[in-house]
């Protein structure tokens, strides 16, 4: 293997080996602590304009399915791990990680202790890096330290289509329910998980406006998963959308990225974490039953929750991160949000009963507009 270079952009330097495509590349460096999942979170668009780090230190062994990805593209930048398997033993396994790498043109590093690096970030904070094959000089690191996500979201809302193919469960008997997903960089685990519920899901890009909606005439709508800061001005359209569907009263469930939009448009703030969650074994607490559930989740912010009980339009606060306290759930009435992934694809299925509920809450709002559609005069 061909000798490569990590440089952060505080000027400490990780000297280790390149694999997947020999080319340079910068980004923000992030760790997560899932042990399996490899080929979800690859394939997570939510990653886009970020170097990953796996504190896992085997990563490949189950080789590349492509039926377990979450989207056609690899949108991550970089990817850092201990030991990558060039072996693979798995009968669904086409090729190893190597090879998916070179064909997707993703720099790889492998080699370096990333146990320290995990370390670094956990101390510092989220630091840029630049991954190179060339000597290190100073002019790395100011490469670094300049790097920003540009675009997030919109480049990569469209691209997550892999189950958008309105397939529902023919067991059903009943009519199918239209929902309508604003994509922001969706997981195809989002869609799974509608369509096995009898779901017929029109996938939207974050582009679209209410009336492009609306005229699909939907029951309920989810607000997809997605990278980038949510308070980017970027994203003021969509979370102008987002309000006016909202004061129509049309049941939303909103994850990660969709929680945060849903949350500035319900006139809350969002943070940037230190080093935020990523990895399937983050505990929530559910407020109401006091429950802890593990979940999977991606996300360097979070929604700084203050309780508005003089507000007439009460917001719940109704998870909450075990480890570090910080919001995990709202709760609208009508409408709710989740910071993590009850579709979980790579991780652990505790709450997808949320689906369910987001689907008990759409059947609720079709039969209060039946009722006002029968009422005499």
């Amino acid at each position: 293997m061909k000798t490569a270079y990590l440089i952060l952009e505080n000027g400490v330097i990780f000297k280790g080996f390149i694999f997947g495509a020999e080319k340079e590349t910068i980004g923000e460096i992030v760790f997560t602590t899932a042990m399996t999942g490899y080929l979800e979170t690859l394939t997570d668009p939510s990653y886009y304009g970020q170097i990953v780090v796996q504190t896992f230190p085997l990563i490949g062994n189950y080789g590349v399915i492509p039926e377990d990805f979450e989207s056609e593209k690899i949108s991550l930048f970089g990817y850092i791990v201990k030991y990558p398997c060039q072996e693979p033993s798995n009968f669904r396994s086409i090729e190893n990680l190597d090879t998916l790498l070179k064909k997707r043109g993703i720099t790889g590093l492998c080699g370096i202790d990333t146990r320290m690096l995990t370390r670094i970030i956990r101390k510092s904070g989220v630091l840029n890096g630049k991954i190179t094959c060339a000597e290190p000089v100073e002019n790395d690191r100011l490469e670094a330290v300049s790097y920003t996500v540009k675009n997030p979201v919109k480049n990569v809302s469209g691209i997550s289509a892999l189950k958008s193919n309105n397939e529902v469960d023919k067991r059903r008997e009943a009519e199918p329910l239209e929902i309508a997903l604003m994509d922001f960089g969706t997981k195809g685990g989002i869609m799974d998980a509608l369509h096995r519920r009898n779901c017929k899901v029109s996938c939207f890009p974050s582009t679209v406006d209410v009336s492009g909606i609306l005229g699909k005439k939907p029951s309920g709508i989810v607000l997809s998963n997605g990278p980038g800061d949510p308070s980017d001005p970027g994203n003021n359209q969509v979370i102008n959308t987002i309000r006016t569907l909202d004061n129509m009263g049309i049941p939303i469930f909103g994850i990660c990225l969709g929680h945060q939009l849903l949350a500035l448009a319900r006139g809350l703030k969002t943070q940037k974490m230190k080093f935020g969650h990523r990895g399937s074994n983050q505990p929530v607490k559910d407020i109401s039953s006091g429950r802890v559930y593990i979940t999977s989740q991606n996300h360097g912010y979070s929604v700084v929750y203050a309780s508005n009980g003089n507000n007439k339009n009460i917001i719940k606060e109704s998870f909450i991160n075990v480890n570090d306290g910080t919001n995990e759930g709202l709760d609208y009435g009508s409408s709710f949000s989740v910071q993590f992934h009850p579709e979980a694809q790579g991780g652990p299925l505790d709450t997808s009963f949320l689906f369910d509920l987001f689907l008990e809450r759409v059947l609720n709002y079709k039969s209060i507009i039946k009722e006002s559609l029968n009422a005499p005069g």
